[in-house]
């Protein structure tokens, strides 16, 4: 593979953990990790990573970021609402610094026009303009982490012994953020994944019942699991102080997203969204995906038991 691959977002876990594996992969002088705080990641510039500052807030500063690269792993930002404008900022910018492949992380069926989950209209839009942009592209739609219910919901779940959702029969197909990771790191290298897209999922789908049934099971703690609807979905949340909208959100405030934001999500669910096995992480990675039981079990010992 020739030129340097860029990887943004690069002090978050997702991104770590792609530069992580990349270097067992090419020589650390390939790859380009950018972040807004170039200095905590002092340990990777050390090991040859090509740390550099970079704010999608401030388009001003990609060119210089993105420069010598060829190849990018455009790390979706955290906040639903705003970050279509900072992703076509970094597309933009990649064009201009040369970059010819941008391989995005998705979520499942954003390509779906009824989707309901407010978080896939941003995906789409930004699917979008990657194509526009006329450069080679991958998508990775990703479906729910198996990490947010070992790391999420089981700690909150075990803490109080409830769980309630609206995502009634609906089924998903968690996967491993480390599957993710590897499939990313795989479509970079890979020329065969250019102008694809892949739906990343677990080996097998289940509802959130099931999936909090297991986390009982593995922690040997009984968990009632409450069946909801919308109403009392953004009742709970407000209880709780969660903004109702993603232009609610307080910049660097305690709570960082939005209840429309997780309400539809579970009607996502409901309406089988996520509800998708596939191999495609198996070809990307060349390993098969993570079941929920390994993750739970991987990280049980940080559980409230």
């Amino acid at each position: 593979m020739a030129g340097k691959i860029v990887v943004t977002g690069a002090s978050g876990g997702f991104g770590r953990a792609a530069i992580e594996l990349l270097l067992g992969k090419v020589d650390a002088g390939q790859i380009i990790g950018t972040t807004r705080k170039p200095e905590g990641l002092s340990a990777l510039a050390e090991r040859g990573v090509d740390i550099r500052a970079a704010n999608f807030d401030r388009p001003e500063t990609l060119a210089q970021a993105f420069a010598g690269a060829k190849s990018m792993l455009l790390i979706s930002t955290a906040r639903v609402g705003s970050r279509v404008g900072q992703h076509r900022n970094a597309i933009e910018a990649a064009k201009a610094a040369g970059v010819e492949h941008i391989v995005y992380t998705s979520i499942l069926s954003a390509e779906v026009p009824d989707n309901p989950a407010i978080v896939a209209f941003d995906h789409r839009d930004t699917e979008a303009d990657i194509r526009a942009s006329g450069l080679d592209w991958t998508f990775l739609r990703d479906s729910q982490y198996s990490e947010a219910v070992a790391q999420a919901m089981a700690p909150a779940a075990l803490a109080t012994g409830r769980w309630q959702s609206a995502s009634g029969e609906g089924r998903v197909s968690l996967v491993s953020r480390d599957d993710c990771v590897a499939s990313a790191v795989g479509a970079l290298i890979d020329p065969a994944a250019r102008n694809r897209a892949f739906r990343l999922t677990g080996p097998d789908a289940m509802t959130l019942r099931a999936a909090i049934a297991m986390v009982a099971e593995v922690a040997g703690r009984p968990i009632e699991f409450h069946d909801t609807d919308d109403a009392g979905m953004f009742a709970a949340f407000d209880a709780l102080g969660v903004p109702r909208h993603a232009s609610d959100i307080v910049p660097e405030g305690p709570i960082p997203w939005s209840s429309d934001d997780m309400v539809t999500f579970d009607q996502a669910i409901r309406e089988g969204m996520f509800d998708h096995v596939t191999d495609d992480v198996e070809e990307l990675s060349g390993r098969k995906p993570r079941t929920l039981r390994s993750v739970l079990e991987q990280h049980k010992g940080s559980w409230p038991l």
